[in-house]
């Protein structure tokens, strides 16, 4: 490059800066003002050969919180063996099968049982088809950058989700132990199965946008969603199996006995081994210091089923969450928890804000409280898991929780993860009680008119 060439670049650069630096952008100055308030120190030498090869997670960890892993629980709800939601976003699934389950093992003193969590994912995947197919129907008529067509077709179909989806799809398909529908590769690595099924639904949606535009009846519109959900459904099947309409379940006793073979229906071993009140009998409540408490939320969409209803929350204080899951506990039910998974020390399974220092590593300070990552989206409820255990001092007061996970015995601390109360306070953010551990003053509220919020609303994600 000559002489002139390299001039016109250099011009054009500064002519860029400071255009740049009038509407807002950094200008040379500014730029090198930044620049010089990196000072090189050897500090920061050995900080950047450290993180260069190495984890900053890893780097961050701070050594003086790693004392002896306290594992006693003044009260704990026993279960037997660890699920594994393998690679996908089932935990929702999970954590509501393993609530139930642990209730039928004490009842029947069973060695232990799993119900099939493919059966219940193979319906809710059809479920969720139709749900985002009948809602395409619906908002046919606004046009493509309206929020919610966005938002339609931009989650047609995830294979995550809430409790509300336990009992929307259990309720209605019933259950089977995990022998009568075993797991398949797709069900334990579902985003490439989803994606594909997805991909389809667009493709279907459109199709259906444009019938309605053409003016085609209702009925002939119905018949080809009819026509579109059979293909999911072949799709499924050659992906996750065929759901069992009856079938045998052996039934033994915790010393591995035979106490009887029993015939059943999905419906009839629901009835049996499961919990056939779960859309009635079970209320959500949440921590949400970013909206008023003591009110009641409705969120679009939040269902699992068209013919389902969205579900509601209210939000509380946490300290009068902690009340209601610790008269659960006492009463040895396990419940439905789910919370941000951040801080997390996994070879430990332990869940402390103090696991980490990443502040002083990095030289700054990372200081937002919970209503403040909420309102910025660092933090939402993402994982489901089952509480289990709470550890209370001399004045009945929690110094650590203790919930079953569904990633495998190997995982945290015997398949399992253990909170400080801390933790819980800035983390946990809904939870799923039965009403007999709710206050009188908590259920009312939930006779209120909901506040209906968006489907979009960060706080609602689908937990994976």
């Amino acid at each position: 490059m000559n002489q002139k060439h390299v001039t016109l670049a250099a011009c054009l650069l500064a002519f860029g800066l400071t255009v740049q630096a009038q509407d807002g952008g950094i200008s040379p100055d500014m730029l090198k003002k930044i620049q010089s308030s990196y000072q090189n120190t050897a500090a920061d030498k050995a900080l950047r050969n450290a993180m260069g090869g190495t984890s900053i997670k890893e780097l961050a960890l701070n050594q003086e919180n790693q004392k002896a892993l306290n594992t006693d629980f003044s009260i704990k709800v026993e279960s037997k063996g660890i699920t594994d939601q393998q690679s996908s976003g089932r935990c929702w699934l999970f954590t509501g099968l393993n609530v139930m389950r642990a209730k039928a093992i004490a009842r029947y003193d069973l060695p232990g049982l799993e119900f099939s969590q493919v059966y219940s994912f193979f319906w809710d995947q059809l479920e969720k088809s139709n749900l985002f197919l009948q809602g395409v129907i619906e908002t046919a008529g606004k046009p493509m950058n309206d929020q919610t067509v966005e938002w339609l077709f931009k989650h047609p179909l995830s294979d995550g989700g809430t409790f509300t989806g336990v009992a929307d799809i259990v309720s209605k398909y019933g259950l089977v132990p995990k022998e009568a529908m075993p797991e398949t590769y797709s069900s334990e690595h579902t985003s490439y199965m989803s994606s594909l099924i997805g991909l389809k639904l667009k493709e279907f949606g459109l199709e259906l946008r444009e019938m309605a535009a053409k003016g085609e009846k209702a009925a002939t519109i119905e018949s080809r969603k009819e026509e579109m959900l059979s293909t999911v459904y072949r799709m499924l099947v050659l992906t996750l199996g065929v759901p069992p309409t009856e079938f045998d379940y052996v039934r033994k006793d915790s010393k591995g006995n035979v106490v009887a073979t029993e015939h059943h229906t999905p419906m009839s071993f629901l009835e049996k081994y499961g919990d056939t009140n779960l859309l009635t009998n079970y209320v959500m409540v949440m921590n949400d210091p970013s909206r008023e408490y003591y009110k009641c939320y409705e969120i679009a969409y939040d269902r699992h089923r068209y013919d389902g209803k969205n579900w509601t929350y209210v939000n509380l204080p946490v300290e009068e969450i902690k009340e209601m899951a610790i008269a659960s506990l006492k009463d040895s039910t396990r419940m439905y928890f789910s919370s941000d998974v951040t801080q997390l020390d996994s070879k430990r399974g332990l869940l402390d804000v103090n696991n980490y220092d990443f502040g002083s590593l990095m030289g700054t300070t990372f200081g937002m409280d919970k209503k403040e990552r909420i309102q910025t989206f660092a933090s939402m409820s993402a994982h489901a898991m089952t509480l289990m255990a709470v550890d209370l001092d001399a004045n009945g007061k929690p110094k650590k929780w203790m919930v079953e996970n569904s990633w495998g015995a190997a995982s945290g601390y015997q398949g399992h993860l253990i909170m400080t109360d801390e933790w819980f306070n800035e983390y946990m953010f809904r939870l799923v009680l039965e009403t007999k551990y709710v206050p009188k003053k908590v259920l009312d509220i939930f006779k209120q008119k909901p506040i209906q919020l968006p489907a979009w609303d960060p706080m609602f994600a689908e937990e994976k």
